[in-house]
């Protein structure tokens, strides 16, 4: 499944939220989509039994983070499974006091609207309140391992 799957190149970003105690969590995500544009709508796939999984499954707003080629080293940095993910990072304040990371190709700033049980992960449906986007080549991820995008 893991392989076929792989098969699927996505883009790459990174989830962030704060805990219900404030504490800032992120975690590296490629099962990021959009689902309406009236209202607005985005989703995302949080993985069961990581550090941050808690923090975001309670949390009421999140914001995506779309990754642009030149970002891989923020990609493998919040896909590591440590406690402190923003030590060194100085991040932007957001809609409801989100943790913004700067010059993204696009942030997606969002209130949770579903949480759906989805096996391994939870579904995270959110409203889009804010959203930013620059004209950046994206951050590609396929076969595991991270690229850039060749057009045909």
């Amino acid at each position: 499944m893991r392989q076929a799957l792989g098969t699927f190149a996505t883009g790459v970003t990174v989830v962030t939220a704060r805990t219900e105690t404030g504490r800032p969590v992120a975690m590296t995500v490629s099962s990021f989509a959009g689902v309406s544009l009236d209202p607005p709508l985005v989703l995302w796939c949080a993985q069961r039994g990581i550090g941050p999984f808690a923090g975001f499954a309670a949390a009421k707003h999140f914001a995506v983070h779309v990754l642009h080629a030149g970002q891989g080293d923020e990609a493998m940095h919040f896909a590591q499974d440590i406690d402190d993910k923003f030590g060194g990072v100085e991040p932007e304040q957001g809609v409801a006091d989100l943790p913004l990371l700067p010059d993204c190709a696009a942030c997606f700033q969002c209130a949770v609207e579903h949480r759906i049980d989805g096996g391994d992960h939870l579904i995270l449906m959110g409203r889009v309140l804010a959203v930013d986007c620059r004209d950046a080549e994206p951050l590609v991820f396929h076969g595991g391992r991270l690229g850039g995008f060749v057009p045909a």
